[in-house]
């Protein structure tokens, strides 16, 4: 199957190595970052949500309008704003991007990140919320006639919409999460299941697990899968390892200084950070070159975990998490624009050839045992 690549949007240039400069929404950053990466051949890039970060649903609008083919995956936290409300703006933004739009509903992890925005629930109940905002967000997306609604957590009376989403009624959903309340909810309702890149054991035993929970709503063949990683590549594997220990150092002398993880618990609450983090106990490094440096030094903020050495190496490895059903990966790199079009350039070619050549293979091995049993 053919590949998706995802890259990130920012609106200043920041990340463990490079403190935050220059204005919070910088137009010219972001036209850029946007830029080189439709360039490099990214299919997509992700808008990051947290209580402190600018408005996404703009920062979508100004990608829509600075690109042309460049697919954007917005981060929505649902419980802020009614479904209904959520559906008619997003299938308008769809309208706008002409239909390139995708949502990554992230239901929160941290307790203390949640109520800054002023959001108390308990973990479970806020994904039982989702659940019944995904029911309703979808069910105003393809209504044909008014619809009342009345759940826990919302109540809806004639609703119907007007604009609805540019491809089949629906915007694709991207799901987070790794708790067994949240993979409930992805079984229901993801078109994506997203991951950050761990051991390949864990990533096998998660794809199941979720896929097991897609398979009680009849869609374990309808649910794709995406991994996050922060791939450090070089022109040789020497080269890239002293690169993976540069950024590290870069990244212990900006960490005290860094209020965004400051601002985090020392313990993770999410359980996808607690997973994280028994990788980073594996080792340094896990299956042959996973570097878990940055996951171990922020506690597993995010996506923390790097695949390690020249492009063509690095796609060996994304074949191995390909093997297991992954078909999209987010790539994200510490010098943001940079690696953003060095992975264009080398890395995902790389991966596209690899993957191709997995599937000749196995396409070679399916005609041979098909002739076998003829024989």
């Amino acid at each position: 199957m053919p590949v998706k690549f995802i890259g990130i949007a920012h609106t200043q240039n920041v990340s463990e190595i490079h403190r935050p400069s220059g204005p919070a929404v910088d137009k010219r950053y972001l036209a850029t970052l946007a830029s080189a990466q439709e360039y490099a051949g990214f299919d997509s890039v992700l808008i990051a949500h947290s209580s402190s970060s600018v408005d996404g649903q703009q920062v979508a609008a100004f990608i829509a309008a600075n690109t042309d083919r460049l697919g954007i995956l917005l981060a929505q936290r649902p419980g802020f704003i009614a479904p209904t409300y959520a559906a008619r703006q997003l299938a308008t933004l769809d309208h706008f991007s002409d239909g390139r739009l995708a949502i990554n509903v992230i239901s929160g992890g941290d307790d203390t990140e949640q109520r800054r925005d002023g959001d108390f629930l308990s973990h479970d109940e806020r994904y039982e919320r989702t659940d019944e905002f995904l029911d309703v967000l979808k069910r105003t997306w393809t209504g044909t006639e008014p619809f009342d609604h009345a759940g826990k957590h919302y109540r809806v009376e004639g609703q119907f919409a007007g604009v609805k989403p540019v491809r089949d009624n629906h915007v694709p959903i991207y799901f987070g999460g790794s708790s067994d309340a949240a993979i409930k909810v992805a079984g229901k309702h993801a078109d994506v299941y997203m991951v950050w890149a761990e051991s390949l054991a864990q990533t096998a035993e998660l794809v199941n697990k979720v896929r097991a929970e897609a398979a009680k709503h009849g869609r374990e063949n309808h649910i794709q899968f995406s991994l996050s990683s922060r791939p450090i590549v070089a022109a040789t594997e020497a080269q890239a390892w002293a690169r993976a220990d540069d950024i590290l150092e870069r990244a212990k002398a900006q960490l005290p200084s860094n209020t965004f993880f400051l601002n985090r618990p020392r313990e993770p609450q999410n359980t996808g950070a607690q997973r994280l983090l028994q990788t980073v106990a594996q080792g340094r490094v896990v299956d042959k070159r996973l570097w878990t440096g940055i996951a171990d030094l922020t506690r597993a903020a995010g996506n923390s975990t790097s695949l390690v050495g020249t492009a063509e190496q690095v796609a060996e490895s994304i074949v191995e998490y390909y093997k297991l059903g992954i078909g999209h990966f987010l790539f994200r790199g510490f010098d943001v624009v940079e690696d953003a079009l060095l992975y264009g350039r080398e890395l995902l070619p790389a991966v596209r050839a690899a993957v191709a050549a997995h599937d000749a293979g196995q396409g070679a091995a399916t005609a041979a045992d098909a002739a076998a049993r003829a024989a």
